[in-house]
């Protein structure tokens, strides 16, 4: 079971991530840029994830053939 504690503590660590990213790279670069280096990021920190998850597209019903990806 996931508990509140659990989930305050995984936000508190990916921010962390996030800002240690930015940090280092700081602004203006590609997303694709951000992306590789936030996976080696939570990989670092033994934070588990997965990426680019293709999530279907129901429209009324019927799903739809399109490339829709979760980034994080």
């Amino acid at each position: 079971m996931i508990t509140q504690s659990y989930l305050t503590d995984l936000t508190y660590k990916v921010n962390g991530a996030c800002i240690e990213v930015h940090k280092i790279l700081g602004p203006g670069l590609l997303e694709s840029v951000y992306h590789k280096c936030l996976a080696e990021e939570l990989q670092l920190r033994n934070i588990r994830f997965e990426t680019e998850l293709k999530i279907p597209v129901i429209y009324k019903g019927k799903e739809l053939k399109c490339d829709f990806f979760v980034i994080f």
